[in-house]
């Protein structure tokens, strides 16, 4: 018979979860095996929850113990449902108000190239971060419209980054092979798993003898924002511990959000930003032809390949619209025009969405071959006349000489703007 759970006893039973993650597993890190123990007892407190975090276990090649990892924290978690042969209908239908905790393997089911027809399954882990996101559904038979619960925490497990849409919203677990000096338990399903669902039942009993103080309770949070959704249930969790836990949460949040940082993927959006700035160097304005080029010669670059005869004009005007950067129209004094983009429209999108980029290196970039370009602002009426001249006091910039010209200075250029 299990001896009852009192208040006090969180921290003993958060060692006992960590005593059994490192007997079966061995993490990367300290802090990514305390993020993994709160992570599992916040599961058994998920009615108290604005948030439910996901946890993502993924390596970069197989045997690297992420597999074994799902089976531990299937074991020790809050009523586990295996998703990876249940219908999207099915799992849809057991989410409640005391959800269950969604566990996926081989997640390249839900969201790689073997996906087709998840396409609900990825919708509800996409929007069962938070509350009352349901999922919409008409019931042709009743003739009524189905409000369907979708928050639930969920486990994923696969090699490779998981979609931003999913890893922004979770604790992000890097697995790696075991060295030859690092041993393990075997884990034995009927044999192991039964002290592990006694564990889980002492969390439970544990966790829920006050789910309103959970629910109401604002810790003091060292990230912000997303981050500080996902991490705050798990924080919670440790300062009821109590012991080393409230410090060793917040520790593990910092650690694991930094690592997130250096190696969480970068969206193709903000790449083409952070590649832009490269492409300007020094340059104030540049015809579109110009950083076209420049953003392809980078062979790390996806710029080359995008598309057939890669990234295009109109597919880079696209992208930049998203941040309210345009082409304008470029005026040489001899009458010809191209279109082009000012380096001063970007600035607020690289502040905000790439801000520590390192400065272009002067050798980063050719010289844009034009000089004493003049930019001035408005908007092209009809040909040739404008509706709005910028200040004519703008300093002008000397950006290059014409490498076909032996340093003689090509017209200055007159920048305006223009419907694209």
């Amino acid at each position: 018979m299990t001896t009852p759970v009192v208040a006090s006893e969180g921290a003993r039973l958060l060692d006992a979860v960590h005593a059994s993650l490192t007997r079966y597993v061995v993490l990367p890190t300290p802090e990514a095996t305390d993020a993994v123990v709160l992570w599992i007892a916040a599961t058994h407190g998920q009615p108290a929850w604005a948030h439910a975090p996901r946890l993502v276990i993924r390596a970069p090649e197989k045997r690297c113990g992420k597999s074994r990892l799902l089976d531990i924290v299937e074991a020790l978690s809050h009523a586990p449902l295996i998703t990876v042969n249940a219908s999207p209908a099915a799992v849809y239908r057991s989410i409640t108000g005391d959800p269950p905790t969604l566990l996926v393997d081989e997640s390249d089911t839900i969201f790689g190239p073997k996906a087709e027809g998840n396409e609900d399954l990825r919708g509800l882990l996409n929007a069962g971060h938070q509350r009352n996101r349901p999922a919409v559904r008409y019931d042709a038979a009743n003739n009524r419209v189905e409000h369907i619960p979708t928050f639930a925490m969920a486990a994923l497990a696969g090699i490779g980054a998981m979609p931003d849409t999913i890893e922004d919203r979770a604790v992000v677990i890097h697995m790696r092979r075991r060295t030859a000096g690092e041993s393990v338990s075997p884990f034995r399903h009927r044999r192991d798993r039964p002290a592990l669902r006694e564990l889980a039942d002492q969390l439970a009993e544990w966790l829920r003898i006050d789910l309103k103080a959970l629910e109401s309770a604002e810790p003091a949070m060292p990230v912000e924002d997303r981050t500080a959704d996902t991490w705050e249930p798990l924080v919670i969790v440790a300062d009821q511990a109590g012991g080393t836990w409230p410090e060793r949460a917040r520790a593990a949040s910092l650690a694991l959000t930094a690592e997130a940082s250096d190696q969480g993927q970068t969206s193709l959006r903000v790449q083409l930003l952070a590649d832009c700035r490269t492409a300007f160097g020094t340059d104030t304005v540049l015809p579109t032809a110009v950083l076209l080029d420049r953003l392809k010669t980078d062979p790390e670059a996806p710029w080359l390949d995008y598309g057939p005869a890669g990234l295009s004009a109109m597919k880079l005007g696209q992208f930049l619209r998203e941040y309210d950067i345009r082409s304008s129209n470029i005026r040489f004094t001899d009458g010809s025009q191209s279109k082009g983009y000012q380096r001063a429209d970007f600035a607020d999108a690289w502040a905000r969405y790439c801000p520590e980029s390192a400065p272009p290196s002067e050798e980063a970039v050719p010289a844009v071959p034009t000089s004493s370009v003049q930019v001035s602002a408005g908007r092209l009426d009809e040909p040739g006349r404008l509706s709005r001249t910028a200040n004519s006091s703008r300093p002008s910039v000397t950006s290059g000489n014409d490498p076909g010209t032996a340093g003689t200075a090509t017209p200055p250029l007159r920048l305006v703007r223009g419907a694209e």
